[in-house]
């Protein structure tokens, strides 16, 4: 615990040190990932063991602290409240649009399997009839199977980022699946949303247009992560007062990740930390 280093805004964040063991990371935006950083690191994920630390810091210092960014970790978020009354709580933007663009993944995996038993079923077919199983070839030279499995990257990209080829596979794949298109496009409506909206209100305005979409749309994927977007509405729409993502906290995790693999490994995990502490707080 360093509270010496705490800040205005902050970030809270969990890595792993070693073998999975997670720790939570409290850091100082201000710092920019430097000397200063560090505000706290912690063993586990548990609500009641980050209390437990923070708690120690005085009644003044939680006070500064007017903004938090996290993920969606409910443990984390009731940490927070719990110690940092004053702090608003911002839901990073990255994991939201993650989580959305996973429900349309699910959407391209589902069809998939489907392509995959289809294929084993005629070929099973053919063999009984002492016939050679031929699958159908697109234009762009995929079957059904490799067509779900090569456009994976390009449904988390916007149109305008799509090279040739990958315009060319989206075409086929949407003409061949209608509901993936649908997909594809909510999910894009939602990048729009955070993009393209400077105002908190009109924010709100288009995250209701959303959900209006979704429900025409009646995917089971994106009914189910409309729910969990209104369920935290309020911590997604908070981002357009600062635009403050936990994108410092990802980098900070990525140098403790970076700085583990230059000494090979954590052995002593005490010393590692040690050695953190004294590179960031």
């Amino acid at each position: 615990m360093f509270p010496e280093n705490i800040g205005k805004d902050l970030s809270l964040d969990e890595v792993s040190i070693s073998n999975g063991e997670l720790y939570t990371i409290l850091t100082n935006k201000e710092a920019k990932g430097g000397k200063g950083a560090l505000v706290a690191i912690i063993k586990g994920t548990k609500t009641i063991d980050i209390s437990l630390v923070l708690d120690k810091m005085t009644k003044e210092q939680k006070q500064t602290v007017k903004e938090v960014t996290l993920d969606f970790c409910p443990s984390m978020e009731a940490s927070i409240k719990k110690s940092f009354l004053k702090a608003k709580i911002v839901a990073d933007r990255f994991h939201a649009q993650q989580l959305v663009s996973e429900a349309v993944q699910e959407q391209r995996i589902r069809f998939r399997w489907k392509a995959i038993e289809s294929e084993n079923n005629a070929t099973k077919r053919a063999c009984q009839q002492k016939k050679t199983y031929q699958p159908k070839i697109y234009t762009n030279g995929d079957t059904k199977k490799q067509l779900l499995a090569r456009s994976r990257h390009l449904l988390f990209k916007p149109e305008s980022k799509w090279t040739e080829n990958q315009r060319e596979r989206a075409n086929i794949l949407f003409s061949e699946f209608p509901k993936l298109k649908d997909s594809y496009n909510l999910s894009m409506m939602f990048r729009s949303f955070y993009e393209h909206t400077e105002d908190k209100g009109i924010a709100r305005e288009k995250l209701n247009q959303w959900y209006q979409k979704v429900n025409e749309k009646n995917i089971d994927s994106f009914m189910t992560i409309s729910k969990y977007v209104q369920n935290h509405e309020e911590k997604i729409l908070n981002y357009f007062d600062n635009r403050s993502t936990n994108a410092s906290a990802e980098s900070f995790n990525a140098k403790l990740k970076g700085f583990r693999a230059l000494v090979r490994g954590v052995r002593d995990k005490k010393f590692f930390l040690f050695r953190v502490a004294k590179l960031y707080a």
